[in-house]
């Protein structure tokens, strides 16, 4: 059987866009350290933030 992890162990990041902080996803365990945004409102907002 395996290891159980709490959301509180997860990796977390800040979204750049929104501000708010979001945790590591298991569709997200290959590419981790390409994730920007916490969500696909977000990725297509992005040009709002760098202003």
């Amino acid at each position: 059987m395996g290891r159980v992890h709490s959301k509180s162990d997860l990796p977390t990041k800040i979204c750049p866009v929104c501000q708010r902080p979001f945790t590591w996803r298991k569709k997200w365990q290959d590419c981790w350290d390409d994730v920007k945004y916490c969500s696909e409102r977000c990725r297509r907002r992005r040009s709002e933030a760098k202003t």
